[in-house]
């Protein structure tokens, strides 16, 4: 006699006698548990993967008897026959997110969408303020005490289970049983109908170099030991193809793809540094193929939870640097995204994006980050917009935003005013869109009149981490054209003497022209590199060379923050920008140089040039030909300094 413990509606244990007999009892055909369905309810419809597509093909074709009865469900990977013309008087839809089986119902009025955030569906369907009547599911066989697993949907089935009068589940031998919390006893389901079918595949798309570069742009974002929220689709997938070198990364998210299982095989995802459910891989939902969902069977480190706990910010944020990523439609030059609607139709939804966008701004190191293609419809429409279309609803606000990411860059928006985000955004939009964008944006004031547009692609390769001879670490990138504030801050806080060796002269001022110059680059014939603490747009230290276009030789130039010259940073800021000249083709360098600038001097001499110097005054002409490329002729008799 089989005897198992099983859970009532209250959350206590009842003995079941023999749960197989009671199994029995229920099973029924697809048709007969429909006929259990009365008119006038609201049906949910399990999630993704786990869509019961038998006990759907029967309501549609069986279900003669059902009128007004509503359907809801989260994003689904089967069909969605209910939403047809001829079913309008027995069935209307309401799509908590909108899928591609249900959008164009949604966009032509025959079906209702509710905006809203993922994390507070369950709360809703437990109050009955969206009321649940019928759950129609899919769950694994039940083990030896009777219970099944909701397999690879539990994120709002769990309190749909929970909740509604009428309980119907597909038995399936091909769902995963999944840990966490995803049990149910066989008691607290009414219909049991069994099928053996694969479960509904979400077929990853081959990645494009849009995506790719997109990708990386984000994985050099991710630091060791962080936690990860991704989703589906190319970005997500570029994203984890980028993830390889990666150590002890973590996952919790509100669903995963096979880009997890392979780091997770890899071993790059371990968890062992996460600060919430230590080695765990936490989700709510998976989607992907049938090699990922037999990985997923039975597997300790996967741990299946509700949307109320996955997408809480509250829970996210005790992730320590969470990084999350999402996607979206459009986003402005005030930093306001649009991911649900486009043209002014509904399109998607609301989803977990400013779950996980709020809950990775409060996590301690995360980070937010909104990731899209800088174009749309084959290259015509700016997805960077002055402004968004009308009608287009902003999902996440232009005070949650952190990053934003094209396949141009990376824009960081935290604690910038609008002209900064303006020019930050136009920097990473398509080139044939920028100018555009920039007199818009000086149309409405947004800019000053004189600002000039990015002349030319931000070279990110360039970037480096480098640690001085004192040990600390430094971020050696080139400057961009929203380095001007920070650039006139270093400016202004040199001391006089620096000043003076820098620019030979005093200087009072550093105006915007000034700056925008030094940071209006073609990264070619101009180049300028900035010495940056990680982290941070604090730059300690500038060099920029510009090429003379009579000898190709470039005129070079750099100054160091005096509070952190002696340090090194000089040295680092030398080495990198002659690799730069170098890859560029550039024979050497050549400066002028106070005979007083001993620092600049040193830097020069230690640099494993050949300097020629010629004395004029109390200046020196340096001439330093690279060992690498074609000797320069002379320009004028030169003596060793």
């Amino acid at each position: 006699m089989k005897r198992a413990w099983g859970n009532n509606l209250n959350g206590g244990f009842w003995h079941v006698r023999d749960w197989s007999e009671r199994y029995a009892d229920k099973v029924v055909t697809a048709e007969e548990a429909i006929l259990s369905i009365p008119a006038g309810r609201r049906i949910l419809i399990g999630s993704g993967a786990a869509e019961p597509v038998s006990l759907v093909k029967a309501m549609v074709e069986k279900g003669a008897h059902l009128a007004d009865n509503e359907v809801v469900h989260l994003l689904t990977l089967g069909p969605a026959p209910y939403v047809e013309p001829e079913h309008a008087e027995r069935f209307r839809h309401i799509a908590f997110f909108i899928g591609a089986n249900v959008r164009r119902a949604v966009q032509e009025g025959r079906a209702d969408f509710m905006p809203v955030f993922l994390s507070e569906i369950p709360e809703l369907i437990r109050n009955r303020r969206v009321r649940i009547d019928v759950a129609l599911i899919q769950v694994s066989p039940p083990d030896a005490h009777g219970y099944v697993s909701l397999g690879v949907s539990v994120d709002i089935v769990r309190s749909a289970v929970d909740s509604a009068t009428l309980v119907i589940a597909e038995v399936n031998p091909r769902m995963p049983r999944t840990h966490g919390d995803s049990f149910f006893h066989v008691s607290r389901f009414d219909k049991l109908v069994p099928v053996d079918a694969p479960l509904l595949e979400h077929r990853a798309e081959p990645l494009d170099e849009v995506a790719r570069q997109i990708g990386q742009h984000i994985a050099r974002l991710i630091p060791d030991g962080a936690t990860l929220q991704t989703g589906i689709g190319k970005i997500p997938d570029a994203v984890m193809a980028q993830l390889g070198q990666h150590n002890d990364l973590g996952v919790h998210t509100e669903m995963f793809s096979d880009g997890v299982m392979r780091l997770v095989e890899a071993g790059v995802i371990t968890g062992r540094r996460k600060t919430l459910l230590q080695g765990k891989v936490v989700t709510s939902f998976i989607m992907g193929s049938q090699e990922l969902y037999e990985w997923a069977h039975e597997h300790p480190a996967i741990e299946m939870r509700p949307s109320n706990f996955t997408n809480d910010p509250g829970v996210i944020a005790r992730n320590e640097r969470m990084i999350a990523i999402n996607g979206a439609l459009a986003v402005d030059l005030t930093g306001q995204v649009a991911s649900d609607t486009l043209g002014g139709h509904f399109f998607s939804g609301i989803g977990g994006q400013v779950d996980f966008i709020r809950g990775a701004r409060r996590s301690l190191g995360g980070k937010p980050i909104i990731a899209l293609p800088s174009t749309a419809r084959g290259g015509t429409v700016s997805r960077i917009q002055t402004s968004l279309e009308p009608g287009t609803g902003v999902v996440t606000s232009r005070g949650d935003v952190h990053y934003v990411v094209t396949e141009y860059g990376v824009a960081d928006l935290w604690g910038k005013n609008i002209r900064e985000r303006a020019l930050a955004l136009i920097n990473i939009a398509h080139p044939d869109f920028r100018a555009d964008l920039l007199a818009a944006a000086k149309g409405r004031r947004f800019v000053l009149p004189d600002q000039v547009v990015p002349r030319a692609r931000y070279p990110w390769t360039e970037e480096r981490r480098e640690q001085t001879r004192a040990g600390a670490e430094l971020l050696i990138r080139p400057a961009r054209i929203t380095d001007e504030r920070a650039l006139q801050e270093l400016m202004y806080g040199l001391s006089d003497d620096s000043c003076y060796r820098r620019f030979m002269m005093y200087k009072k001022t550093h105006p915007h022209e000034e700056m925008q110059d030094l940071v209006d680059l073609d990264y070619e014939q101009n180049m300028a590199l900035v010495a940056c603490m990680p982290g941070t747009e604090e730059i300690i230290g500038v060099v920029r060379y510009d090429v003379e276009p009579a000898t190709r030789l470039a005129d070079v130039a750099f100054v160091v923050r005096d509070d952190w010259q002696g340090k090194g940073v000089g040295t680092l800021l030398m080495r990198r920008i002659r690799e730069a000249a170098v890859a560029r083709g550039i024979p050497g360098f050549q400066a002028d140089v106070l005979t007083t600038n001993k620092p600049m001097l040193d830097v020069f001499h230690e640099s494993g040039l050949s300097v020629q110097a010629t004395l004029e005054g109390n200046t020196y002409h340096l001439k330093m030909p690279f060992p690498e490329a074609q000797p320069v002729a002379p320009s004028r008799p030169t003596s060793r300094a």
